[in-house]
């Protein structure tokens, strides 16, 4: 669990992170460098959910062998699903990352919405969603690593 103290806002206490797969941990269906050992060593502070419509037909694979759960939504109302899931767990809870229009439900949703813009870049609707905004998914997991980086971002 990660507890975070920022000054003029609520104190958080986080436990998962719900991360989109294509777009914000892949690229084309490719894991990007360097995600796998961070979110190796995030798994010892967060409960690790990977959210997607597999696109690509590899996340399974590609997984098997980290700690985390992952989920498969259908490819309709993919926005609705995430939304929901990150409710499931309990939205107070939970650190969302994603890029695309599909996401912006469960950034808001979350008590802490990370926007990703990267090679595939990311919608109006996740950018406005969100708490905060990255280049990429190194600089949104080395946030979560780094807690005081968050802090300095978003304190008033």
């Amino acid at each position: 669990m990660l507890n975070l103290n920022i000054p003029g806002a609520a104190p958080l206490e986080l436990e998962h992170l719900v991360l989109d797969y294509n777009g914000t941990l892949a690229l084309d269906g490719d894991i990007i460098d360097g995600v796998e050992w961070r979110l190796q060593a995030l798994s010892e502070t967060f409960s690790i959910h990977l959210i997607t419509a597999d696109t690509f037909d590899t996340v399974v694979d590609a997984w098997s062998s980290l700690p985390c759960r992952v989920s498969i939504v259908p490819p309709s109302e993919q926005h609705l699903a995430k939304r929901d899931y990150v409710r499931e767990l309990g939205a107070a809870r939970v650190v969302a990352v994603g890029n695309g229009r599909n996401d912006a439900l469960m950034l808001e949703e979350a008590a802490l919405g990370i926007a990703v813009i990267q090679g595939e870049g990311a919608a109006r609707e996740a950018v406005l969603a969100a708490d905060v905004i990255v280049p990429d998914i190194i600089a949104a997991l080395d946030l979560l690593a780094n807690p005081l980086r968050l802090t300095a971002t978003l304190r008033t």
